[in-house]
């Protein structure tokens, strides 16, 4: 945890007066209701689905990427399989099934009352995570941006226009996800990223995509970011 503070302070995170947040397994913990419905959809369709590898690859890259790469299929044959799989989660999936991450909501309050201002940044259809966040009661962010079909593509897309929406220059502001494409997406427009493990990336991957900080929880990403989380999560 020092060191976590100590390299924080040499890069300037720690006041950072605005705060980006991926969604999909950083502010929640979408990973189960995202393979699940994968699982579904590729089953359906009729892929052994075991012998395609970790469902885990599809959390952090927009879906048609993701299911281009794990089923080796061409981009049109991935956007139906995503137009398939978006179905089925829109029609199954309840609030329940994505939790927000432990100690997400007391770093957000934590934020907030410092006066810290909060977007999100996501690789989601805008339209869906505005619905998703909604539903899990969270300290309210400033913006929320996802994907846009056409028009916003990629991570970089999507913070350069939180950035914009916020009226904030890229010197004030950090990223905070759980994959490498939100470090590989806030690096392209030049903004730090704080990079946590939550589940969904393998061990090194962080490191490997040159995040500017590496934590194991939420307690840590608190203390890159200048603030302290309650004792009981502390303790946890």
């Amino acid at each position: 945890m020092d060191a976590v503070r100590e390299r924080a302070r040499a890069l300037g995170l720690e006041r950072k007066p605005v705060v980006l947040f991926d969604f999909d397994g950083t502010i929640a913990d979408t990973s189960k209701a995202i393979i699940r419905m994968a699982r579904e959809t590729l089953e359906a369709r009729g892929y052994d689905v075991d012998a395609l590898g970790d469902l885990h690859a599809l959390i952090g890259p927009p879906l048609f990427d993701g299911f281009a790469d794990l089923c080796h299929v061409p981009r049109e044959t991935a956007i139906e399989i995503t137009h398939e799989y978006r179905a089925r989660f829109e029609a199954e999936v309840t609030a329940d099934d994505y939790p927000a991450m432990p100690g997400v909501r007391e770093l957000l309050r934590a934020l907030s009352d410092r006066g810290t201002r909060l977007g999100v940044a996501t690789s989601r259809l805008e339209g869906p995570a505005r619905e998703m966040i909604r539903s899990l009661d969270l300290p309210p962010f400033e913006v929320i941006v996802g994907r846009l079909e056409p028009g916003r593509d990629t991570k970089a897309d999507c913070i350069r226009d939180a950035l914009a929406q916020l009226g904030a220059d890229r010197a004030e502001a950090v990223m905070v996800g759980d994959r490498r494409h939100d470090v590989e997406g806030a690096h392209e427009i030049g903004l730090p990223c704080i990079a946590v493990y939550t589940g969904a990336a393998p061990a090194g991957e962080h490191e490997s995509a040159g995040a500017d900080i590496v934590c194991r929880d939420f307690r840590e990403v608190a203390a890159a970011l200048g603030v302290e989380l309650p004792q009981s999560l502390q303790d946890a």
